[in-house]
């Protein structure tokens, strides 16, 4: 593809970052609202907690599934079909969760929540995106607004769910989960179709980093490209470490609030108020990330993951205090992480070599909160709560003890001048 001008570029980006922010909005919602029933949903057709948090961890492990085919369907042919084709499938998983709540049967809920994932790996491509045209100087920036977009809908899809969803689905005659199902169908179609007709050009296509891509480069490939860089290292350390604390904690809130006799409105206030950290900070974060590096931001971030999860752990299951303010800190302590962690793998590898690591960083950091989903879940039967997120807040510390011992191995180890 031929090169395009400076001025043309920064056109494009504009229009890339208004596109994926109109489909974000639709497929933020339809993620978060899905996601939050999820958990209830799964204990009330099985009786079992544990199963309710497989249910709801399912999401993570649809999401940790699609990352690597989204991402070679982005290399080959862009950021567009990728996208679409991530939305559409997701309004198939939701159909699938509708009908396990019509007809009781638990597992069509997983294969549901499962393919729900996939938009998530979508909505987590999508970030990457705004940085494929990005001044080099402006990429964290671009990838925290990207985030921020995520809030509108992400922060209404709980509310949403347990609220009008709830009593549209009975008004119609379905069960009252059936409909937060029902919505998210329809809102990932939107966000389907507003990428699917608007986003072009390619982001990836005209940035020419999707050019001479070679055939043979696989998984093997892309994860010692990963591997052998200390800042890739860091960026997937404190990606997973982050994605774990929140996955972990927040799967397993909405059961603890039930247990406490909370109100469904109530629990998902809570859920709304935690994505309201995750996401509407995201663009201060990315300017400081610009500005100061992403170390500081991951030091800071892994301080708030901790601070978030004791206070949650320190919350009797009557009150809800504690779990408002400490899950709004773990969101606000995983964006840190996840904004600076892209960003800093977004500047350290370039050419068509970028999409599939940056597939295979989202697919750790994916798997793990899927198996931190399940074990909140084994954990939470065996104990309680309160010795699951305990142990969560020592998880957080990790992306602080990460970037020290990368700091210490940039000082043992300087690197040579060409």
């Amino acid at each position: 593809m031929a090169e395009i001008t400076l001025e043309e570029r920064e056109i494009a980006q504009k229009r890339t970052i208004r596109t994926l922010m109109a489909g974000l909005v639709p497929a933020g919602a339809a993620m978060s609202g899905a996601y939050s029933a999820a958990a209830v949903l799964g204990e009330e057709l099985s009786g079992s907690e544990t199963l309710g948090g497989l249910a709801a961890a399912c999401m993570t492990t649809g999401s940790a599934l699609a990352t690597l085919p989204l991402a070679r369907l982005m290399m080959m042919h862009g950021r567009r079909p990728g996208l679409t084709v991530g939305y559409f499938l997701a309004s198939i998983g939701s159909l699938f969760a509708m009908f396990a709540a019509l007809s009781e049967l638990y597992f069509l809920l997983p294969i549901g929540i499962l393919g729900v994932g996939i938009g998530n790996a979508a909505n987590l491509a999508a970030r990457y995106a705004a940085a494929d045209l990005a001044a080099p100087d402006r990429k964290a920036r671009a990838i925290g607004t990207l985030v921020w977009a995520s809030t509108f809908g992400s922060v209404l899809g709980p509310t949403i769910g347990f609220g009008p969803a709830k009593s549209f689905g009975m008004l119609i005659g379905l069960p009252e989960l059936a409909g937060p199902y029902v919505v998210s169908c329809l809102l990932f179609i939107a966000a389907g179709f507003v990428i699917h007709k608007n986003l072009h050009p390619d982001p990836l296509l005209i940035s020419g980093e999707s050019q001479n891509l070679k055939q043979d480069q696989g998984l093997k490939e892309a994860f010692k490209l990963l591997f052998v860089s200390p800042a890739g290292q860091l960026s997937v350390l404190s990606m997973v470490s982050g994605h774990v604390v929140m996955v972990g904690v927040m799967t397993m809130t909405p059961l603890h609030m039930k247990d406490g006799s909370h109100e469904l409105e109530i629990i998902g206030f809570v859920i709304s108020l935690h994505i309201v950290g995750m996401y509407a900070v995201a663009p201060v974060i990315g300017w400081v990330v610009d500005r100061i590096g992403a170390g500081p931001v991951l030091i800071f971030g892994g301080s708030l993951l901790f601070l978030g999860s004791e206070l949650a752990a320190h919350t009797d299951k009557n009150d809800s205090l504690g779990v408002f303010v400490g899950l709004f800190l773990i969101g606000v302590g995983w964006s840190c992480g996840l904004v600076a962690s892209s960003a800093l793998l977004t500047k350290t590898f370039e050419g068509p070599e970028k999409v599939r690591v940056q597939g295979l960083a989202d697919l750790i950091m994916t798997a793990s909160g899927g198996l931190a989903g399940i074990g909140s879940g084994l954990l939470v039967a065996r104990t309680d709560y309160q010795t699951m997120s305990h142990n969560a807040a020592f998880v957080g510390l990790i992306p602080i003890v990460g970037y020290i011992l990368f700091e210490l191995n940039k000082r043992i180890r300087p690197v040579k001048k060409s």
